[in-house]
């Protein structure tokens, strides 16, 4: 493997394992926060959340990208105050973890949300009558019993964000060692004569990590439901 993939394609993998990883890190309390606000409690402008939360999915991630470069850029109303305190979002690496989280957001809020919804309210109830504060109930009956989905969301989320393009090479760019992720790299080497075969192995990486997150989460859902189930 360190033969087959060259010094500018492994910094492109490494660049995107980072990306992802913490965009999943990153994102993961709020979207639990999400998800269960979104299953369980009844708010006005709950629909309204439900439809920001899912925006990117419609956008063109073009569409996203420039919003989040409007927004965290560092002429932005929130990238101006971030500058001020020496966060600089915008064309660094951190800013592509920013944009892959946004676009990964809704596949994992949905899936905890199907998660929690499936939880037997009845369970949470009980617990409730017991003398259980809402905030324990959630830690021991509701997150427990909703830990599959949560796992299988936070590792889609996490395939999702290795594969991202659009709303990343908008608000980033596509600066080699410092935003250049997988997909960026592949778009970059099709731009120049003979680049086809480092786009092709960066192609076979990525669907390799792609079918290996799906595999691991059904794998790690199955066996986390099982133990539940038998707990």
């Amino acid at each position: 493997m360190t033969d087959w993939l060259g010094p500018e394609e492994w910094r492109a993998v490494a660049l995107s394992l980072q990306v992802s990883m913490w965009a999943t890190l990153a994102s993961l309390p709020f979207g639990i926060f999400i998800a269960y606000a979104l299953a369980r409690w009844h708010f006005p402008g709950k629909q309204v959340l439900n439809g920001l939360v899912h925006l990117p999915l419609i956008l063109p991630p073009v569409v996203t990208g420039y919003l989040l470069l409007l927004l965290l850029g560092t002429r932005g109303p929130v990238g101006s105050i971030l500058a001020d305190w020496g966060i600089i979002l915008a064309f660094r690496w951190t800013g592509a973890a920013v944009a892959a989280a946004v676009m990964a957001f809704p596949l994992m809020v949905r899936a905890i949300r199907l998660s929690i919804e499936a939880v037997d309210p009845k369970l949470e109830q009980a617990s409730a009558t017991l003398g259980a504060s809402p905030v324990w109930v959630f830690l021991t009956v509701t997150l427990p019993m909703a830990l599959p989905g949560i796992i299988a969301g936070a590792i889609l989320a996490f395939a999702k964000a290795m594969g991202e393009f659009g709303a990343t090479i908008t608000f980033v760019s596509n600066i080699p060692g410092e935003t250049r992720t997988i997909p960026s790299a592949i778009y970059a080497f099709l731009q120049v004569p003979g680049g086809e075969a480092s786009a092709m192995k960066l192609v076979v990486v990525s669907v390799g990590v792609a079918m290996g997150a799906l595999v691991l989460s059904e794998w790690i859902g199955r066996r986390v439901a099982a133990r539940v189930g038998g707990a």
